[in-house]
């Protein structure tokens, strides 16, 4: 992160801090990649938890998510910086609805996810383009996490062994 950005944010800020995927999105190279990692220990707490908790979360996350990387970009004074990755946390807790977790699954969702955030296939392009704000942030993602969520269980469904 660029140095006049890094200084108008603050991890001792809770909408910072989390907006920022932990500190994850602080990682100069790949931030997106690395917000995508951070959620990782959150799906594993959650999923033990049962489906409605996961669910709860997932939902949580996503309304949470516009507040959150909508008002550190106003602090930051730029839209969608990338080291906002909030939205990869949301994005990649919807990847893994309903989805048994195993190293396979945790791999191919993160790679299915990782996919669909970075070449933004339609409707995902059109959206990160004329979506604007806290939702605009989040919404691409949620769209990416709802594609890798839905290939992933086809995957689930064609190779069982993966599951």
């Amino acid at each position: 992160m660029q140095p006049e950005y890094r200084a108008r944010v603050s991890m001792k800020n809770p909408v910072h801090f989390c907006a920022l995927g932990f500190g994850s999105g602080l990682i100069p190279l790949m931030p997106g990649t690395f917000g995508s990692l951070a959620a990782i220990p959150l799906i594993l707490l959650l999923a033990p938890a049962g489906n409605f908790i996961f669910i709860t979360a997932t939902i949580l996350s996503c309304i949470a998510g516009v507040y959150l990387c909508g008002k550190t970009a106003i602090d930051m004074g730029v839209h969608d910086h990338g080291s906002i990755v909030w939205d990869e946390v949301a994005g990649m807790l919807l990847t893994f609805l309903f989805v048994p977790l195993s190293m396979s699954t945790l791999i191919a969702g993160f790679v299915l996810f990782r996919i669909f955030d970075i070449l933004k296939p339609w409707p995902i392009g059109p959206v990160d383009k004329t979506v604007h704000g806290g939702p605009g942030i989040m919404l691409d993602d949620i769209l990416a996490g709802i594609m890798a969520c839905v290939c992933l269980h086809a995957l689930i469904w064609l190779v069982p062994a993966i599951g």
